[in-house]
């Protein structure tokens, strides 16, 4: 981080665009892009780019343009393309009337293409894909020129509109730049900049066989786009001597620049388009927003607001160099979110019915219980509270263990919000399990009633009679700690634990809950209305639990 005359912190790329406006290299012009190629879902890794993109934009009153990179038919489908408009929404950000593809501009492209061939700074080479990796070389032996490269201008012409006319097969031909194959960078060894490709586009159907590769469509769709500055992540630093010779022939004084930041790697998330697709092919996950998933579908169904994602991203900052943040702070970001916003709730996912012996029965009465604590002005709500109710499982012990403050034989305990109860016995089946538990209240022991009697622990709790029965989604994360991997094969490292359903019971004021809504499930976590939710079958999913260890990490400093 760099310090401006102001105080003011601001990163290297920040530090740039200041140099920049301050010589008016651009005219003190900001227009950056976000440019996914639509051939999956995007992840969390996406996001940083889209934050990082739309925010310079915003913080120097400029423009960004959400571009399709669709150069690529045989992997690109308009599905995809649907889902990163909407994530990109959902995030918070708009690009207004620029939305623009690779391939408005084929047609761009094939002319500037041309062009180079007549500069002679482009040939058509007839060596197999197989041949050209042969020879390159590698980062201690120069490459070998190949027989083709020397053609004349006019037959590269000829060659490359015949390529363009379908007269070739896939992979009988390539357009490839001049450049050097004794280049110390690899990539400046004639890459090919087209290539042969039979295959239906999703928006320019059969009109083109040639598709430019990445590293040529790139610099001159940011250069059609008028773009300053190409933000883009650290693995494309070898690709920018590329990047700037693709544009040395542009009929534009002012060029964009390239700028690369370290991508972002999460511990227990599976960061790869490749992988993630794997996931879903092989039917390992339920789709791409899977509430396990790092798409962003997957952390938005998970329950992942906008905020707690453009808070995490602002947190980790930009960086040149790669490293991996801690899932831990993800985390965080969500429950600093929720923890003022999300109602508490009582829902018990594990339930065991217990019994208040000496409680009227047929009896209900209200207790008045808050709605957050940590937030006054969301109120409090009525919850009923009769003679049988449901506890956590978990929360009871026949034989306690030490510092065990919840309920066992003989102990009290309050039940939040409203009485204190003893435990009195344990009925069971016949295969030793707990059928339920009978206990006792004092009826003096109301809550808000003024009772002084003073007991260690407080449970929460469901009245039966009203309960509603919920569909309990554990998520957990997706891998095994890395630790504990037996292979490098990813597949063979899913928690088998990922998903847990359990079938719970809530408070009455569950019954009106739609997808989307947001509880903090008292003792228990964060917690999301599911899409699958519906009123007759109310189905929850589990955000993240309470404990908060990046929070405490950052404590101990």
């Amino acid at each position: 981080m760099l310090e401006t005359p102001n105080n003011e912190t601001v990163n290297f790329i920040e530090a740039i665009i200041n140099k920049d406006n301050e010589s008016g290299k651009y005219g003190k012009r900001v227009h950056t892009r976000f440019p996914p190629e639509p051939n999956g879902y995007l992840h969390i890794g996406h996001a940083k780019s889209i934050c990082l993109n739309f925010g310079l934009g915003n913080d120097y009153n400029g423009l960004t343009n959400l571009r399709f990179d669709d150069t690529n038919p045989s992997k690109e489908e308009v599905e995809y393309v649907k889902s990163i408009e909407a994530d990109v929404k959902w995030l918070g950000f708009d690009w207004d009337d620029r939305e623009y593809f690779a391939s408005d501009y084929f047609d761009t492209m094939y002319e500037y293409a041309k062009e180079l061939i007549k500069k002679g700074k482009a040939y058509v080479d007839d060596q197999t894909p197989e041949q050209i990796k042969e020879t390159r070389g590698d980062f201690g032996t120069p490459g070998t020129n190949s027989p083709y490269r020397d053609r004349p201008v006019e037959e590269n012409l000829r060659l490359f509109e015949e390529m363009k006319e379908g007269k070739y097969k896939d992979g009988e031909k390539v357009l490839r730049a001049k450049i050097d194959m004794a280049s110390p960078n690899i990539v400046m060894r004639d890459p090919v900049l087209y290539r042969i490709m039979h295959a239906e586009h999703h928006r320019t159907g059969d009109k083109w066989c040639i598709y430019p590769m990445y590293d040529f469509a790139h610099p001159v769709e940011d250069a059609i786009e008028r773009i300053t500055h190409s933000v883009c992540t650290l693995e494309f630093e070898v690709h920018r001597p590329l990047y700037n010779w693709v544009l040395e022939d542009w009929p534009d004084t002012e060029k964009p620049q390239q700028i690369e930041f370290a991508r972002l790697n999460v511990t227990n998330m599976v960061m790869s388009k490749r992988k993630l697709r794997q996931l879903v092919e092989k039917n390992l996950v339920s789709g791409w927003d899977d509430p396990r998933m790092p798409t962003i579908s997957g952390l938005r169904r998970r329950g992942y607001t906008p905020a707690s994602i453009r808070d995490f991203c602002q947190r980790i900052g930009v960086a040149k160099a790669d490293s991996v943040v801690d899932i831990a702070l993800l985390e965080f970001c969500i429950r600093e979110d929720l923890k003022m916003k999300a109602p508490r709730q009582m829902a018990v996912i594990n339930p065991v019915k217990v019994v208040i012996t000496n409680y009227p029965e047929g009896q209900t009465e209200m207790m008045t219980i808050e709605n957050n604590p940590e937030n006054e002005a969301m109120g409090t709500r009525e919850v009923p509270f009769g003679r049988e109710i449901y506890i956590e499982q978990d929360d009871f012990m026949e034989v306690p263990v030490k510092k065990f403050f919840r309920m066992t034989p003989g102990k009290e305990v309050r039940l939040k919000g409203a009485y204190i109860v003893m435990c009195d016995e344990v009925i069971k089946n016949e295969d030793g399990s707990i059928k339920e538990i009978h206990c006792t209240y004092d009826p003096e022991s109301r809550s808000g009633s003024g009772c002084q009697r003073k007991v260690k622990g407080t449970l929460h709790w469901v009245e039966a009679s009203t309960a509603v029965d919920m569909e309990i989604r554990l998520y957990d994360y997706l891998l095994k700690p890395e630790e504990e991997w037996e292979s490098k094969d990813f597949l063979e490292q899913l928690n088998p634990n990922s998903l847990v359903v359990m079938q719970g019971k809530g408070e009455p004021a569950f019954k009106t809950t739609k997808p989307g809504d947001h509880f903090q499930f008292l003792r228990q976590g964060y917690f999301v209305t599911d899409l699958d939710s519906t009123p007759e079958h109310i189905v929850m999913n589990r955000i993240v639990g309470l404990r908060d260890s990046w929070a405490k990490a950052q404590k101990k400093g």
